[in-house]
């Protein structure tokens, strides 16, 4: 086994040096930006998981992944290059995937497109490779003031967008059909929470990486979906698993200096398996009454 992963290992529960390197400003930003973005990611992971667009969700992180290669390249917040990254890939698959039958192949070949033109601008630029790498893997320094101050201005217009929309958006996802038949707006609410979900991916991609970034968007609202049994308390507990995902990941990932996502995918997942756990024996426990009812 590498000494580099043993001794990661090792000290990443020296809790002596994680609350040491809590008293740097990068670190709070880091873990800041991680709470906003549990925080976005538990409200708009529900209506994702309720929508199907778990696979949208991971093209639309790609792309974002090509704004932000382009704007390290040309020298500008890598930030604001994500987010209108992926603001252009949700344009494009609301505009492209009108058909549900035709949506998934729409985000394959958009998706493919755009990862071959982040490589090619990954390979143009000159700087650091491990400001190239973050933006797969995510990394603890990323944010910054600057992309604190993006990520909450960006927050704020999602909140506050999907407060606006929340009642006829639950309506369309729950049962579009009926939805359309009675005036809702489908088409036009489905490509505003596209950009929703593609402005919150691309906040994600600087602290989880653009590889992982489904890990905060879809495991903890599935992981609320097996146990939950209303949109309300879904959404509750998503944001409390986003959360404990996204800050613990943070804090576990310090001492040892290594990627965040593997720390916040590797929580996630727990969460999940735990849940599914609990809501199965729900099942069971109700099946067996029903049984015995009979």
């Amino acid at each position: 086994m590498s000494s580099k992963f043993t001794d990661a290992m090792g000290r990443m529960f020296d809790w002596q040096a994680t609350v040491e390197l809590l008293q740097y400003d990068f670190v709070q930003q880091a873990l800041l930006a991680g709470a906003i973005l549990g925080l976005l990611a538990g409200i708009i992971g529900p209506l994702i998981v309720s929508r199907q667009m778990a696979f949208s969700v991971h093209g639309t992180s790609e792309l974002s992944l090509t704004g932000a290669a382009a704007a390290l390249l040309v020298g500008v917040s890598v930030g604001i290059g994500a987010v209108f990254g992926a603001v252009v890939a949700a344009i494009l698959f609301g505009i492209l995937g009108t058909r549900a039958r035709e949506r998934d192949s729409v985000i394959g070949v958009v998706m493919a497109f755009g990862l071959g033109l982040a490589v090619l601008l990954l390979w143009a630029y000159d700087g650091r490779t491990g400001a190239a790498f973050s933006l797969l893997t995510g990394q603890i320094v990323a944010p910054g003031g600057t992309g604190i101050a993006v990520l909450a201005a960006c927050g704020a217009v999602v909140v506050g967008t999907l407060v606006f929309i929340y009642r006829p958006l639950l309506f369309a996802s729950t049962d579009p059909e009926v939805a359309a038949a009675r005036g809702v707006p489908v088409r036009a609410l489905s490509i505003v929470f596209a950009v929703l979900v593609g402005i919150t991916a691309a906040l994600g991609v600087q602290i989880v990486g653009a590889l992982l970034v489904m890990a905060l968007l879809i495991t903890p609202a599935a992981a609320a979906a097996r146990v939950a049994g209303s949109p309300l308390v879904a959404t509750v507990l998503a944001v409390v698993f986003a959360e404990l995902a996204a800050v613990g990941g943070i804090l576990l990932a310090l001492a040892p200096g290594v990627p965040v996502s593997s720390f916040i995918t590797a929580i996630a997942f727990v969460i999940y398996l735990v849940c599914r756990f609990v809501g199965s024996a729900r099942q069971r426990r109700g099946s067996g009454r029903a049984v015995a009812a009979h």
